[in-house]
């Protein structure tokens, strides 16, 4: 097994900087959108993304919550193993909203497709988009495009992306590993 360095903890950082300028050219203000991260890992993509927008774009209308989607997968029922759900924290009603989906990565795109219909439980939204830290554009099942993306990666099937968070792991940082 061989273990590469995609993005140390200061291109994380200036990558996370970089994708809140962005959804600061788009949304303004926030008036209208809420960031709904994806769980268990959009978690905390999405909770760091709203901290850099309160804390150092004096965003202060903005809403966050977390999306579970682990029933609304279409690989549910198919492990021997029991799932256990992650908790959906949305405080709001998305009816007439423009949601920010928030995952690290994107891969095949059956965890976005669940989120789709996992968000109609709260409304029904203007406009979703989706941003992620990680697209590895050549594995996608499905035709589901990131609107805002951190880094690119090229990785083929075998590889595994891993991303560290600093509050999780220890550290921040994205590796791609090789089975």
């Amino acid at each position: 097994m061989s273990q590469k360095v995609l993005l140390n903890s200061k291109e994380v950082n200036i990558i996370l900087h970089r994708l809140a300028c962005q959804l600061i050219e788009n949304h303004n203000n926030f008036e209208n959108t809420v960031l709904v991260g994806i769980q268990p890992r959009g978690k905390h993509l999405a909770y760091r993304i709203s901290k850099i927008l309160e804390e150092d774009y004096n965003i202060k209308s903005l809403k966050i919550g977390y999306l579970d989607i682990t029933f609304f997968r279409d690989d549910f029922r198919r492990g021997d193993k029991p799932l256990s759900a992650n908790t959906t924290e949305i405080g709001f009603v998305v009816e007439n909203k423009n949601v920010v989906f928030i995952d690290d990565v994107l891969y095949t795109g059956r965890s976005i497709r669940a989120a789709l219909t996992a968000i109609q439980s709260f409304g029904r939204p203007m406009e979703i988009e989706l941003l992620t830290l990680i697209d590895r554009r050549f594995s996608r099942h499905l035709p589901i495009q990131p609107d805002y993306r951190g880094r690119q990666v090229d990785a083929i099937n075998n590889e595994k992306v891993i991303v560290n968070w600093v509050e999780n792991d220890g550290e921040d940082s994205v590796y791609l590993i090789n089975k």
